[in-house]
């Protein structure tokens, strides 16, 4: 399964690719989508073209955005919440399944803490994606984001699969 994990922010989108299989992390890239300026509709535009561009170059099967943190600054928080929709908006668009994990829950995931700061949270990632070269921090939360729906989607897929099994057997036992 390929995932991409996505940190959003305005200024700064971290993205981060990854292959899971069984249990196995293999990192297949990261970076970082950028806008400026001050006119909000061409900054959402250019995340857009920008995370279309990363979803079309590597493909992944399934998408992972971490949820919003608000804060004080209700303007700020909005900005945020319209750079986020675009996290969640271009992976919808090309048909993948999207998943959103809160801050703490992708904490947890990768580092066994869910207050972890982020020198924690880099720490762990260039642990499990050996000889990684992060492009900056929002890239490191990014590959985070992936990795904790790579183990929590994996999870999901096995009890799928177990409570289909479970079903079957019942079935044909009647």
């Amino acid at each position: 399964m390929r995932v991409i994990g996505f940190d959003p922010g305005l200024r700064r989108t971290g993205w981060g690719v990854i292959d899971a299989d069984s249990g196995r992390l293999r990192h297949v890239a990261n970076g970082v989508c950028t806008s400026e300026g001050t006119d909000l509709s061409r900054r959402l535009a250019a995340l857009h073209s920008q995370i279309e561009a990363v979803i079309a170059e590597f493909a992944p099967h399934v998408a992972a955005v971490e949820h919003t943190f608000v804060n004080k600054d209700a303007a700020g928080t909005l900005k945020l919440g319209q750079a986020r929709a675009i996290s969640l908006l271009v992976p919808a668009q090309r048909g993948l399944d999207v998943a959103e994990y809160a801050p703490n829950a992708v904490k947890k995931a990768v580092v066994g803490v869910g207050h972890a700061d982020k020198a924690q949270v880099e720490h762990m990632v260039r642990h499990l994606l050996p000889g990684v070269s992060l492009a900056g921090p929002d890239a490191a939360d990014a590959l985070a984001v992936a990795i904790c729906h790579a183990w929590q989607g994996g999870a999901a897929a096995r009890l799928a699969r177990a409570v289909a099994a479970a079903g079957a057997s019942a079935g044909g036992a009647r």
